[in-house]
């Protein structure tokens, strides 16, 4: 992933975290994938032991390598985290405060103790109704491609959401329950996890703000 050094070094000055995307010198817009938790932070984890920090990571990972191969790099991706790294919230929305992106997406993993729940969840803030119509594409995507169960958009006062807010759309996405058997077997597949990257990625419609 290549980075503009200039531009990378102001970042890193003001974030206090590393940073890991593509250059945002040209003309596309610009995605800030957060992969949640990271380092001693696990998030939640399955019954056989696979992690949320885990998983969501590689989907992130997974996202930037299908814009660069499949969609010609089509958008510039920022990863608040490219590696098993704990950063704090504060830093991941400094970065979006910094770049302005086009769009925030914060990926996550859910946990039930009803181990029968399952299904997709996706989170914004407010009455964006940007951010809304991503959320309702991305989750319409999961479902008719996927099969995933998805619920409707609902609406939290979550940090990287409120926070962000006022610099572009955001949402925040929990990508199935890790306490769900099927859910669970479906997110150890590193293929299956790729898969959802990938509809994720292409339900993203920038051109339509």
């Amino acid at each position: 992933m290549r980075v503009g050094i200039i531009l990378l070094i102001c970042i890193l000055a003001l974030c206090n975290s590393k940073v890991f995307g593509q250059s945002i010198f040209e003309e596309r817009k610009v995605i800030i994938l957060d992969a949640g938790h990271g380092g001693i932070d696990s998030g939640t984890v399955s019954e056989d032991g696979l992690q949320e920090k885990d998983v969501v990571l590689d989907i992130a990972r997974s996202m930037v390598a299908w814009n660069k191969g499949l969609l010609e790099s089509k958008y510039d991706i920022y990863l608040t985290r490219g590696k098993d790294t704990l950063i704090s919230l504060n830093d991941r929305t400094k970065l979006v405060r910094f770049l302005r992106p086009d769009v925030f997406i914060s990926l996550h993993c859910n946990h039930n103790d009803d181990s029968k729940i399952k299904g997709v969840e996706i989170y914004t803030y407010g009455q964006n109704e940007f951010s809304i119509l991503l959320a309702q594409a991305i989750s319409l995507g999961l479902n008719q491609k996927l099969g995933f169960k998805t619920r409707e958009t609902k609406q939290a006062n979550f940090q990287v959401l409120r926070e962000t807010k006022e610099y572009c759309p955001s949402m925040l996405l929990e990508l199935g329950y890790l306490s769900n058997a099927d859910e669970s077997n479906y997110l150890e597949n590193r293929k299956k996890r790729s898969a959802l990257a990938y509809v994720i990625l292409t339900s993203i419609k920038l051109d339509k703000k």
